[in-house]
């Protein structure tokens, strides 16, 4: 039986170095990382791996260009490293695929601010593969063919080409769950944590499958559990209050037909941005950002964000036949705050509890690029209060196969 279609809990009355809950690709990525760095692991999901936001996202591995205009530039030159490091190790998993971003009379974003952005986000890779940028006039002759040739021309000036990475999320998600399985770790779906509280080992959790309890040890618990985060904290004795976040929904709309092999980066008329991306033999349109309050299992693509996301592909492709096949909503964890949510952090906040050798590492948001960065950051702040141990490998060189491959 393959790793991932476990239910079982291992019998091990010994306990484990971490407990990680949630498999989405932080918690995955977490397992892998301390797996890889010596320690035991036990990985426990309620559903099914990288069923929530982790197989509702745009599918991107990319540094994030629209980020410079925030200041996140440290986050950037991050996850553009991450890039090249996801490139290497699942080639099979991770494409590269060019970005056109069309520049209008009427664009917020001139000409000369895409130039100077792109030139921006080229240094901050330098050093890096697929670090380069072109500029195209509509009468080039590789215009069409870079564009696909639906892309409405009136008052359009210029057309940027650069690169960033495609994936299929949830594919990557379980291939890193089976990889911190070959590493030692366990794992256990279809079970959710319902009480932890403070013991001589370090935390005693109450597990249930909906049936029947289970009760283990770990003397770190790890709470990567996405937009569930502030309610599994809540279930952890003697944790500290949650950190302020606010929920905010992204929606795409999966489009019949493709329009081409690009992923088009399309500014709206709120001057938000919108991927349409190739995506098998369609294009997925996404996404939005529409504040959510509930409870996260039940997020639901809004009419108003389908109607947003259709009127944005219709103002840059007027002659499409605009035909919806499938649609999905996932939840990011935002910090809390005022305003809009363009200039919030994106990057992983991490909230730490630490008494007489019990751990609690709670991860609140965080981006798919970078979930490798974030498990690795998390190693550093156990080895004080775990200890160092053998390392088995290094997640930077340890190659990722598609999980079939990885289950023959």
């Amino acid at each position: 039986m393959s790793p991932l279609q476990s239910r079982h809990l291992p019998d091990d009355d010994n306990g484990y170095d971490l407990l990680v809950v949630g498999g989405g690709i932080q918690g995955a990525g977490m397992a892998q990382a301390a797996s890889a760095a010596g320690y035991s692991v036990l990985l426990v999901e309620r559903d099914d791996w990288g069923c929530g936001t982790s197989s509702r996202s745009s599918k991107l591995i990319h540094g994030g260009l629209r980020y410079l205009e925030s200041g996140q530039f440290a986050l950037v030159r991050k996850a553009l490293k991450e890039r090249q490091v996801l490139l290497n190790i699942a080639p099979e998993l991770v494409k590269p695929v060019p970005f056109v971003i069309p520049v209008y009379r009427h664009s917020q974003r001139t000409d000369m601010m895409l130039y100077t952005g792109l030139q921006l986000y080229r240094w901050l890779g330098r050093g890096l593969v697929y670090n380069d940028f072109d500029r195209f006039e509509p009468d080039d002759p590789q215009f069409d063919s870079l564009c696909g040739g639906g892309l409405i021309r009136q008052d359009l000036r210029a057309v940027y080409r650069y690169w960033d990475a495609q994936t299929d999320d949830k594919m990557l998600t379980r291939s890193v769950a089976t990889s911190a399985s070959t590493l030692g770790a366990k794992l256990a779906r279809g079970w959710s944590l319902t009480h932890a509280q403070p013991c001589d080992y370090g935390w005693r959790v109450d597990l249930s499958d909906g049936n029947s309890y289970r009760r283990v040890e770990a003397s770190v618990l790890i709470n990567a559990t996405g937009p569930w985060v502030s309610q599994v904290q809540t279930l952890i004795h003697s944790a500290p209050a949650p950190l302020s976040t606010e929920l905010v929904q992204g929606a795409h709309i999966l489009v019949e037909g493709r329009l081409g092999d690009s992923v088009f980066y399309l500014e709206t008329e709120d001057r938000r941005g919108v991927f349409v991306m190739p995506w098998q033999q369609d294009s997925l349109v996404g996404t939005t950002e529409t504040p959510y309050v509930g409870d996260p299992s039940q997020c639901r693509v809004l009419p108003q964000e389908v109607d947003y996301l259709r009127d944005a592909l219709r103002r840059y492709f007027p002659e499409l036949t605009v035909k919806i096949k499938s649609q999905f909503a996932g939840l990011r964890v935002l910090e809390g705050g005022n305003g809009g949510f363009f200039h919030r952090a994106r990057d992983t906040r991490l909230q730490e509890f630490w008494h007489e050798g019990r751990g609690l590492v709670s991860l609140y948001g965080g981006k798919l690029t970078t979930y490798r960065t974030t498990a690795q950051a998390v190693i550093k702040r156990l080895e004080p209060h775990l200890g160092k141990r053998q390392p088995l490998a290094d997640t930077a060189t340890l190659q990722l196969v598609p999980v079939e491959a990885a289950n023959a």
